[in-house]
């Protein structure tokens, strides 16, 4: 048995992996901005699951909930960040205010739970980080410069936190999921509330109110959920994992895209080395 804290519990990906962590054994911090929005997650096992007020923007609050886990069950041994919520907008067309605020909840939030998980988890010599990304990432779709750029910004600071954390035994993983059955293209969505005409057939046509995919996406939360928990568990946790065969066919069509890119100028590329 370990012990989970999920961020962003009260829809989608994130409650879904609460109630597979609950139902596989394990004890939950449920966290969610509003408690009342995850009382069904206790009332699954209130012997095992707390469920935490958490907006991750709030340091203080960041600070109790991992204070809290560590009081009921002795400490984190899981951290899954999760929380968050989808922007578009033209790059042009981006609030700056509503960008510091994406950055903030999407980027910052997951540095302050990781920094505030960490000392428990480098004294016992074990855990798991999972942060959740998107494929949008490799991607990076019109509309969602900024969405793309902050999921960029978690999978560079992973990547370094991974080799760091190897060493004491603490694993991290980043998770690509493409597009799943939840919320997140419809509540969740938010965009740039005055459009520019000449983006409306680029940035435009991806606009909540032109999107036709929600509660169409292929993904199934359940197993998204459950195959986070797999890849968790396994001897060694993968580094970077793909959800939906949408997410695998998108990274393999980038990839060779970008493969063929770099081969093409590849001699421009080596001609800037210093010659003898």
């Amino acid at each position: 048995m370990a012990t989970w804290l999920i961020t962003g519990c009260s829809t989608g990906l994130g409650h879904a992996l609460a109630v597979a962590a609950t139902t596989a054994g394990h004890n939950v911090v449920a966290t969610a901005r509003d408690v009342t929005t995850i009382a069904d997650l206790v009332d699954m096992a209130p012997d095992r699951v707390l469920a935490v007020a958490l907006d991750v923007t709030r340091p203080e609050q960041v600070t109790d909930a991992v204070n809290d886990a560590g009081q009921r069950f002795g400490g984190v041994d899981v951290l899954v960040n999760n929380a968050g919520y989808g922007y578009r907008a033209a790059v042009e067309e981006g609030d700056d205010t509503d960008v510091r605020t994406l950055f903030e909840t999407h980027f910052f939030g997951t540095v302050a739970t990781i920094k505030a998980v960490l000392p428990g988890m480098r004294a016992r010599r074990s855990g798991a980080i999972v942060n959740i990304s998107s494929i949008g990432a490799q991607l990076t779709p019109v509309g969602s410069g900024y969405y793309s750029a902050v999921k960029s910004a978690i999978e560079g600071l992973s990547g370094s936190l991974r080799g760091e954390l190897a060493p004491l035994g603490i694993s991290v993983t980043i998770v690509e999921p493409g597009a799943f059955r939840t919320d997140f293209a419809g509540r969740s969505l938010t965009q740039s509330s005055t459009p520019i005409d000449d983006y409306a057939e680029t940035a435009g046509k991806r606009r909540k109110e032109h999107d036709t995919v929600h509660g169409t996406q292929a993904g199934d939360p359940a197993k998204a959920a459950a195959a986070i928990i797999a890849a968790t568990e396994a001897p060694e946790p993968p580094g970077f994992l793909l959800l939906g065969s949408d997410a695998l066919a998108g990274y393999r069509r980038v990839t060779e895209a970008r493969n063929a890119e770099v081969t093409e100028w590849e001699s421009l590329s080596v001609g800037t080395d210093y010659t003898a």
